[in-house]
């Protein structure tokens, strides 16, 4: 079972990173800032990689909280069973 979370969370990181460095190449203001607007790059290719990656994320999230969701459980009944302090 650690494997497959270590090889989800892997995963998740890949997809977040393509979808972060192709999001920052589609921001067109943030390309003008840099001065990098000579850059020939193939935007339909961009965004198309940047949608799939990002539909990826979206998946390997929803994977990850059912993989840990027992922990997540506990989390929950730990937090709403703890009494608040009295002054």
């Amino acid at each position: 079972m650690q494997v497959v979370k270590l090889c989800v969370n892997c995963a998740m990181g890949i997809s977040f990173l393509t979808s972060f460095v192709t999001g920052l190449f589609k921001f067109i203001f943030l390309m003008r800032m840099l001065d990098a607007t000579n850059l020939v790059l193939p935007l339909a290719l961009m965004s198309d990689i940047h949608d799939w990656s990002g539909l990826a994320l979206g998946i390997l999230v929803a994977i990850h909280l059912y993989l840990n969701r027992a922990w997540i459980m506990v989390m929950i009944k730990k937090t709403l069973a703890r009494r608040p302090d009295k002054p």
